[in-house]
């Protein structure tokens, strides 16, 4: 079986902690590999190292740390169908969902071929007399990235990309599921040119996360998972006087208004709804129809489509819509909330609870799900599910959709489809939801755009990727310079007046 360790100064080292978690194959249900979780004092030698390995790299100019992301991208590109099936073979992504992952990290990695650019500071010429007035954007030191499960590639570029092109070390601690893709990356880095311990990827559970927090060397660090870890991560760090950045929980409302195109909405919801099983934090998983009559014709719309979905494993074809979802502790939590939902008085409209796979009866699949009828206060409107389950909550008015969207304690995306333009803008102005889509199901914004949810959904001033990363990663510094403006007589200087 392949145990899997740690990247520690430019090579791949076993774990000396002797603890160790399993690598599940979520299709199969079987554990495919061994993967060790790190001691404290495994993660702080590996700090350690980073911290050196800094002030070389941090002094190394921008535009040579832009030619390793360069390389990087090439590289990455060489390499996709591996790190993709090896991404879909550790979490259950199809191969399409698995290289999307892939791309969409990427697209911040070239973004930070720009790093000569975006650190540029400011020059203010004569601020007084002969005075000039200049800030440079310098590199933190040794900052950190906590990722999860469910993107293991897009979020460990989002966070290790901006960092390293802004002059930092990086401690790397990915989720212990699917840990294979991040390693696969730092090698990469490594080909690239990334100098040795610049970047260390340190696997492991709460005791390298409370490491990574207590450790004095660590600046900055970044936490993508549910609400209630980020909340912790944000609390713990800050009181450590670190900067801190956490992205929580979720719960996506899609407003549908009734002069939508709504084979167009439907059609939306089943990608937002159900790709990737689910498990994405800016899935679709409530739908707000507006009116009887619209909520109607969307539910006609989408229970065919619903039906029609195959689930399978990533070896059974590009065709396959979604595979399993990650642990068999997901697949009985959400299969729990569905019996909480029919509990609760929901109208279960496509029941898939005894949803089976020949061939595939242990892995961790989940059949796809609507309910209709979803009332405020249900566990299931109230609750992330993070799986193939979409709600539809009806309403009477615009008014009340958009008060759902808003009351909600989650605020990380949401949708309106209509061809109201005045509809459209108000609801943009209005809402209190950090990414808006218009239109457009699931609003995730590009790499030169800053990602980040409101409310429960996100803690801390800056978002990531976008300007706000290079931000996030570096501190300014502000130069009042001053030289002598008189003429040297007799071995000494005779300034002018100031003023």
């Amino acid at each position: 079986m392949q145990e899997l360790g740690h990247w520690i100064n430019g090579k791949m080292v076993a774990g000396t902690s002797g603890r160790t978690a399993d690598v599940m194959n979520p299709a199969t249900g079987e554990v495919q590999a061994k993967v060790a979780l790190a001691s404290k004092a495994e993660l702080d030698a590996a700090v350690a190292d980073a911290a050196k390995a800094q002030v070389a790299w941090g002094l190394t100019n921008p535009q040579k740390r832009a030619r390793v992301m360069m390389a990087f991208v090439g590289l990455i590109n060489r390499d996709m169908e591996k790190l993709a099936e090896a991404l879909s073979r550790e979490h259950g992504k199809t191969i399409p969902d698995a290289k999307g992952d892939v791309q969409r990290g990427l697209e911040v990695i070239e973004y930070c071929i720009g790093a000569p650019q975006l650190l540029k500071g400011e020059f203010t010429d004569s601020a007084g007399p002969g005075i000039d007035m200049y800030s440079m954007r310098q590199p933190l030191g040794v900052a950190a990235g906590i990722t999860p499960f469910n993107f293991p590639a897009m979020i460990p570029l989002w966070k290790m990309g901006p960092a390293l092109s802004c002059g930092n070390a990086f401690i790397l601690k990915p989720s212990e599921r699917d840990p294979s893709v991040p390693l696969m990356l730092a090698a990469l880095l490594k080909e690239a040119g990334l100098p040795d311990g610049v970047l260390q990827v340190v696997n492991g559970d709460k005791e390298s996360v409370d490491a990574i927090l207590d450790n004095d060397t660590v600046q900055a660090v970044g936490f993508v998972g549910s609400t209630p870890i980020a909340q912790y991560i944000y609390s713990r760090g800050c009181d450590n006087g670190k900067r801190v950045q956490c992205f929580g929980g979720a719960k996506n409302h899609m407003i549908i208004m009734p002069d939508a195109d709504m084979d167009q909405a439907a059609d939306a919801l089943i990608g937002a709804g159900f790709g990737a099983a689910g498990e994405r934090c800016m899935a679709i998983s409530v739908a707000v129809p507006v009116g009887e009559e619209t909520a109607d014709k969307l539910r006609d719309k989408l229970i065919p489509r619903i039906e029609k979905l195959k689930v399978a494993p990533y070896t059974a074809g590009d065709d396959v819509d979604y595979g399993p979802v990650v642990t068999a502790a997901a697949k009985q939590n959400i299969l729990r909330l569905i019996e909480t939902g029919v509990a609760q008085g929901a109208d279960l409209v496509v029941d898939s609870r005894d949803f089976k796979l020949q061939g595939y009866e242990d892995g961790f699949f989940v059949g796809p799900h609507l309910f209709d009828r979803v009332t405020t206060d249900m566990d299931i409107y109230k609750q992330e599910i993070f799986g193939p389950v979409l709600s539809m909550v009806r309403a009477e008015t615009y008014e009340e959709a958009l008060g759902h969207a808003m009351d909600h304690e989650y605020g990380n995306g949401t949708a309106i489809f209509t061809r109201d333009g005045d509809t459209a803008r108000d609801f943009a102005s209005r809402i209190n939801i950090g990414m808006v889509g218009i239109n457009v199901p699931i609003p995730v914004p590009l790499a030169y755009h800053t990602f980040g949810g409101w409310k429960k959904s996100g803690f801390g001033d800056l978002n990531q990727h976008g300007p706000d990363a290079f931000k996030f990663y570096t501190r300014t510094k502000t130069v009042t310079s001053r030289w002598p403006s008189g003429l040297k007589e007799g071995g000494e200087f005779h300034f002018k007046a100031m003023d």
